[in-house]
């Protein structure tokens, strides 16, 4: 009777908070640090590009994935006793009211502190003429041979919106006939997002103004009514059923094509934006009004994140450079066997320097009296040395087997490059545990030492 009683007890939905609603708080926690007056400027604005970027993948992914449960009729529940249609109905509520701090801190907080300090973000209207020129001259030698305007009618499909793409509606009128018509333009990510301006040290202007400004040169014979700026969240999970598949890297491949083009989760829009040019985006991109968002303020805040680094000066704005440790014992002029020979080495990241890791496998592939290198990879960077340094010791005849987690979120295309690149080099490739996303960093080095294998 009472191992019932507890049973009943821990099963009570009262007791459990609901995964995604608690991931959106840490986020908020996130946009704290954002809104800390502790925190020196511009990290505080970095602090806000980040709660961006992870909204957005939040809605990629795991917003995504429930809105592909309501849409199989799944109607279970989660431990905290809510459906698939509940949690996201809660996740839209929340993040309407997590969208509204989010702005609040960028226009009533931030904007008003980086002008005191000189950095301004400045309107299309408050450019200096010098600027204004420097604008002019920007749209017609590097944007407009860019832009691609598209027409939006009846006689013609809605142009596909690229996932995360900033994106121009306009809404238009034909100078002779007096009709009305719709084009989008999609802002090129292939430009900085805040251009740098003459005639200040830390002047920028949004790179979708400078588009609005010179609009009408791209749109002959129109007058443009409206310019409002909106950006699709779209589906990014990979759904790989790995049991249904001989090749799964095939599949993986595969998945990466198809989910470009996946339903969308999330519209955000410029709050400017008329009813009329608004209802023609949502019913264009069959997008559910709850997962409308109304922006005040420039959409995707990500640009934050780039700010600190295109600034001038302000050292003071900034946190304190640090340099991390590296333990004379470990240093790449060092012998690192001897070192860990001698006693057991811990170092903590960021405090450690990771180039102590990086001289290990490096003096790893190069000693003769290593016999092999086994190592698992979850993220990769571009130049990354560690690549370099097991396809040396593949070649110099050691055995080298590499585990690559090609389900590395929004890291599949990449990990797939260097697992082909690791095999050409003669590594053993495993792709993954069927069934399993390995996550962890681990490597094991076999050497034989003169007292045997160790």
């Amino acid at each position: 009777m009472t191992n019932a009683k507890n049973k009943k007890k821990f099963t009570d939905p009262s007791y459990y908070a609901n995964r995604e609603l608690s991931w959106l708080d840490f986020n908020d926690r996130c946009l704290d640090e954002a809104r800390n007056p502790d925190e020196p400027l511009l990290e505080r604005a970095n602090f806000l590009g980040i709660t961006q970027s992870n909204v957005d993948e939040f809605y990629m992914v795991r917003v995504a994935s429930l809105s592909k449960l309501v849409a199989a009729g799944v109607k279970s529940h989660d431990a905290s006793g809510l459906t698939p249609l509940e949690q996201l109905t809660a996740i839209n509520h929340k993040e309407h009211e997590v969208v509204e701090k989010r702005y609040s801190t960028y226009s009533r907080s931030l904007l008003p502190l980086l002008r005191k300090n000189g950095i301004n973000i400045l309107e299309s209207d408050e450019l200096s003429e010098d600027q204004e020129e420097y604008i002019r001259r920007y749209f017609s030698n590097e944007l407009y041979p860019v832009l691609t305007p598209m027409a939006d009618d009846q006689s013609r499909p809605f142009p596909f919106i690229n996932n995360d793409s900033l994106n121009i509606a306009l809404r238009l009128k034909d100078r002779e006939s007096g009709e009305h018509k719709f084009a989008t333009v999609r802002v090129p990510n292939i430009f900085p997002r805040l251009v740098k301006l003459p005639d200040g040290d830390n002047d920028f202007i949004m790179l979708e103004d400078i588009i609005k400004v010179f609009a009408d040169r791209l749109f002959d014979g129109y007058e443009i009514r409206q310019a409002a700026c909106y950006r699709v969240i779209r589906d990014m999970d990979l759904d790989v059923s790995e049991s249904d598949t001989s090749d799964f890297l095939l599949a993986v491949k595969k998945q990466l094509e198809d989910r470009e083009h996946g339903h969308v989760t999330r519209l955000e829009v410029e709050s400017s934006m008329n009813t009329k040019l608004l209802k023609h985006l949502i019913k264009r991109l069959n997008v559910d009004e709850g997962s409308v968002f109304s922006i005040n303020g420039p959409i995707d805040l990500t640009f934050l994140k780039k700010l600190p680094g295109m600034v001038e000066g302000h050292e003071d704005l900034r946190y304190k450079p640090m340099q991390a440790f590296v333990d004379p014992a470990l240093r790449s002029d060092h012998n690192i066997f001897d070192s860990i020979r001698e006693k057991d080495c811990l170092v903590q990241h960021p405090y450690d320097s990771f180039d102590t890791v990086l001289n290990f496998v490096k003096q790893a592939a190069k000693d003769p009296d290593v016999l092999a290198i086994k190592m698992t990879l979850y993220r990769v960077s571009g130049n990354s040395p560690i690549i370099k340094y097991l396809g040396q010791a593949a070649k110099a005849g050691k055995q080298v087997t590499v585990l690559v987690e090609v389900k590395a979120r929004f890291d599949e295309s990449n990990n797939v490059h260097w697992a082909r690149t690791l095999e050409q080099m003669g590594c053993h490739v495993i792709y993954g545990l069927v069934g399993l996303k390995t996550h962890t960093k681990v490597t094991l080095v076999i050497r034989r030492d003169e007292d045997g294998i160790r």
